[in-house]
């Protein structure tokens, strides 16, 4: 019975988790109403652009210490303080829409508030998803991680179907909803950590029968309930407790159970064991210590196990022989062609997430200049929900296409990033070309899912190529690079579209000159998915070579 409502509130708990993550992914849903507000306070497109890239430097930049204040403080405090950053994030751009004014480093700040707010709740959701179903990590947490991805298109149809054409609702739909989505999850988000205990068997025979692990009996499970546990320590938090090795785990055990009074030391032993085994998975299923990362997509960075970003879809053998990380990872080739990949990719698409509703725009005032206002935001919306489908589509063919390819053909997982770059190749090639705003669906589309498939594959290789166990440090440094590179497409974006802007005597800003508001800059990623191309098959063929000589002196040695 106690078992079934432990299984009950987990499930419960997951749910929770998924509706936070779904609230999380907002900054995604930028296009959807930022040529609106532009129009409204008369920024140019390089202001607008500001303001986007500040949620993505909120989202993208805060992941290692936000990881290590989940680790630290729990999942909980991170999902509150998230609601609250969200709201109040979202809540000054309505009332900046309303009066027409705002300063743009203020709006900056709020922007950068969003996604701060969204990544410490999508971490903290996470990681609980990840504790409570430690046998079952990778499909516990591939919910929230789906919802996040689905977090554009969920609010852009909620937008469309409920207050079409309204950006100031919009508006006020994302202040509201987003906390009080997350502030519904927080009332049912709870680690509910496994109880049973367990202990090594006496040491003896094979190094691996010495390492497996047994349920205590229900006299030594009677002692570890008796144990007293940390009472300050909410579930989820780190504690001041150690794994203990075989040998001393038998022998704590066997003092325990010996007749007469047992000693300090031996039952403090005991019970330092006890709450680590009971509130943990076994050893050789812990998750690391160090902060890991929940984010693929993301964000990305976090505080989750690296095997939870990973599960069933890393070479784990290597990846648990290789350790590199801190100095030693800025000093390796392999980081800089990764984190050139990274930067390239993932700021080409960052550059169309943010900036498909200026293409909407501007393809449609050149094709149709009756068309009102209330039917672009309907159609930014409906691309925005484009873009969110490919990447969630991106994320899941990347990680069944990276199994097959290690598994079937034996290959590199970092094939995947080369199918991302040509995905990106075609999408820039489509948005040189396509001037009838009714097939702009091909690019939104293809960039999202080519974002996807980077996104979707990018945490297995940094965990086979450095090592799961710093997976969380080298993950956050990885994730840096978005945004630099994010900021500096944006920003030209910007530049470009600013360049044919006609400024009207009342004050309004629009460019009629369709596909050539926008084509140069994507010449300049088209250029990049080129460059992009050749690191990536640099980087295949660098592994390739690495891989060989490593095996070769592992064979001189056995």
């Amino acid at each position: 019975m106690i078992d079934q409502q432990l299984h009950r509130a987990r499930m419960v708990s997951s749910v929770a988790a998924t509706v936070i993550s779904l609230a999380c992914g907002t900054n995604y849903v930028y296009s959807a109403w930022a040529p609106q507000f532009a129009d409204k306070l008369n920024l140019t497109t390089t202001e607008s652009n500001l303001i986007g890239a500040a949620g993505n430097l909120g989202m993208y930049s805060m992941g290692v210490p936000i990881g290590l204040f989940v680790d630290n403080r729990g999942p909980r405090p991170a999902v509150a303080a998230g609601a609250l950053l969200l709201g109040l994030g979202y809540y000054p751009f309505r009332a900046s829409y309303e009066n027409a004014a705002g300063s743009v480093p203020l709006l900056c700040f709020f922007s950068y508030l969003t996604g701060l707010g969204g990544c410490m709740a999508f971490q903290a959701a996470v990681k609980t998803s990840a504790l409570n179903w430690p046998h079952h990590r990778g499909t516990a947490t591939a919910f929230p991680l789906a919802a996040f991805g689905l977090s554009a298109f969920f609010f852009s149809q909620v937008g469309s179907l409920f207050f079409p054409g309204d950006t100031s609702a919009f508006l006020t739909v994302l202040a509201a909803g987003t906390f009080a989505l997350i502030f519904t999850g927080f009332c049912f988000l709870k680690v509910y950590p496994h109880t049973p205990a367990y202990h090594a068997v006496p040491n003896g025979g094979s190094g691996s029968d010495t390492q497996r692990l047994r349920r205590t009996s229900s006299s030594e499970d009677g002692k570890a309930r008796g144990a007293r546990r940390f009472p300050d320590v909410e579930p989820g938090m780190s504690t001041p407790t150690t794994y203990t090795t075989p040998a001393t785990s038998t022998q704590a055990q066997t003092d325990a159970e010996a007749p007469g009074p047992s000693s300090p030391s031996a039952s403090a032993q005991l019970r330092d064991q006890t709450d680590v085994e009971s509130a943990r998975p076994p050893p050789d299923e812990a998750p690391d210590s160090d902060v890991d990362e929940t984010s693929s997509l993301m964000s990305k960075s976090s505080s989750l196990p690296g095997d939870v970003l990973v599960q069933s879809s890393v070479d784990m053998d290597r990846s648990h022989r290789v350790d590199i990380r801190g100095w030693r990872l800025l000093s390796n080739v392999d980081f800089w062609q990764l984190f050139t990949i990274m930067g390239i990719l993932a700021g080409i698409g960052l550059m169309t997430i943010n900036n498909i509703g200026h293409n909407v725009n501007a393809l449609w005032r050149r094709f149709d200049d009756s068309v009102p206002e209330s039917f672009l935001v309907q159609r930014q919306q409906m691309h925005v929900s484009i873009l969110s489908i490919g990447s969630f589509g991106g994320r899941l063919l990347s990680g069944v296409g990276s199994d097959f390819l290690v598994k079937v053909v034996g290959a590199s997982r970092a094939w995947c990033l080369v199918a991302a770059s040509l995905v990106f190749c075609i999408a820039q090639l489509f948005a040189l070309n396509v001037s009838n705003p009714h097939y702009l669906g091909f690019v939104s589309g293809l960039s999202g899912l080519g974002y996807g498939f980077l996104f979707g594959v990018f945490p297995s290789i940094v965990a086979e190529t450095f090592g799961i166990h710093g997976l969380s440090q080298n993950w956050g440094f990885m994730t840096l690079s978005p945004v630099i590179s994010g900021n500096i497409f944006n920003l030209f974006y910007g530049a470009v579209f600013d360049s044919h802007i006609i400024v009207s005597p009342d004050g309004d800003r629009s460019c009629y000159d369709g596909i050539d508001c926008y084509r140069n800059a994507y010449f300049v990623t088209l250029g990049a998915c080129g460059l992009g191309l050749i690191v990536t098959l640099s980087t295949i063929r660098h592994q390739y070579v690495a891989r060989l000589r490593e095996a070769g002196k592992g064979a001189a040695e056995d």
